[in-house]
């Protein structure tokens, strides 16, 4: 009797095992992340659009930097990421990779840029806007140093002012090496805006007044599809020398698409789909420069992209979920 017993609790220890094991397999929730910028909402937009009318999945968001959410996405509470920029995280990027954390989908779009930008009218000015270039020969980044006073600190005269990225963006720091690198820092104050917004209304208030301005950002963005924007150059990507100084251009950057490991197996359909997301800069921008010229939400701009573009994200899925997809839109 004694061993019969002694059986069934393992029976039921079993079965329970299995069940929770089965449990932990089961997702109702996709949660996406997003690390605080427009063209990962709006690619957001467009997953959770087709993935709960197409799949009948509910989705989710959470948001926060780029390091809190790549944490989250590895620790499992995020599940998917629409723009992983993985040169820019390339160390925790990889490693979370063959740790097996994270599993790479696709790429979405490989054709961007960022760095440093100056309104192209600093350097070849506007007749339109009677607007004289302000500095002709600037081509370069170390070339700024030739010119403080047409990007003049406010708060520092005689010096000019470098917007870097926010606080807490992995690159922020690039932009202070490349300070360093290039001797910026006798003539140049390095600003760190609080945000992207920041960065965004010192610009327009800098490009609507036909002042100099110089500062980071990329491509795409509904900033770079409405103003008219030059990348300063740099020495060619060198991986040696990038990592000892910054001090070439930034490294060409895969964006690609990532999921939580366990999403395969909990909603394999889902999968597959992701590994079919394909776009491009070029593409992102329309949709960005839509929510800037009609003040729409991420979640207009991905209806609106998805009615324009229909032939691109129904070779995403299946015909059957195209068609319900297209009925809800």
């Amino acid at each position: 009797m004694t061993l019969i017993g002694v059986l069934l609790l393992t029976v039921i220890a079993a079965c329970g095992d299995n069940s929770s094991s089965d449990e932990a397999k089961e997702i109702e929730t996709i949660v996406f992340a997003d690390a605080g910028w427009d063209s990962i909402r709006f690619h957001n937009s467009v997953a959770q659009t087709i993935i709960e009318n197409g799949f009948d999945y509910k989705t989710d968001v959470i948001s926060g930097s780029t390091a809190t959410t790549f944490q989250g996405f590895r620790d499992g509470d995020i599940q998917v990421y629409m723009e992983i920029w993985t040169d820019n995280i390339i160390e925790i990027y990889e490693e979370a990779i063959e740790s097996g954390d994270i599993e790479r989908l696709s790429t979405n779009f490989d054709d961007n840029d960022q760095g440093l930008y100056v309104p192209t009218y600093v350097i070849e000015g506007d007749p339109d806007r009677d607007i004289e270039p302000l500095a002709p020969d600037l081509k370069t980044v170390e070339d700024l140093k030739k010119y403080p006073e047409v990007f003049e600190d406010p708060e520092k005269p005689g010096k000019g002012r470098i917007i870097n990225a926010p606080s807490g963006w992995e690159l922020e720091k690039n932009i202070t090496e490349k300070f360093e690198t290039y001797g910026l820092g006798e003539t140049f104050t390095n600003f760190s805006p609080g945000s992207d917004a920041a960065i965004v209304t010192s610009l327009v208030d800098a490009y609507n007044k036909g002042e100099g301005w110089v500062g980071y950002y990329w491509s795409p963005t509904a900033v770079t599809a409405k103003y008219d924007l030059t990348l300063l150059e740099e020495e060619p990507y060198d991986e040696e020398v990038w990592k000892k100084n910054s001090g070439t251009a930034f490294p060409p950057n895969d964006v690609e698409v990532g999921v939580q490991k366990d999403l395969p197996e909990q909603a394999p359909e889902v999968v597959e789909f992701l590994k079919n997301y394909e776009t491009s800069s070029a593409l992102t921008e329309t949709a960005l420069e839509y929510m800037e010229e009609n003040d729409a939400t991420n979640d207009e701009a991905a209806i609106w992209w998805m009615k324009e573009n229909e032939d691109i994200w129904t070779a995403w899925v299946s015909d059957e979920v195209a068609e319900k997809v297209k009925k809800a839109l």
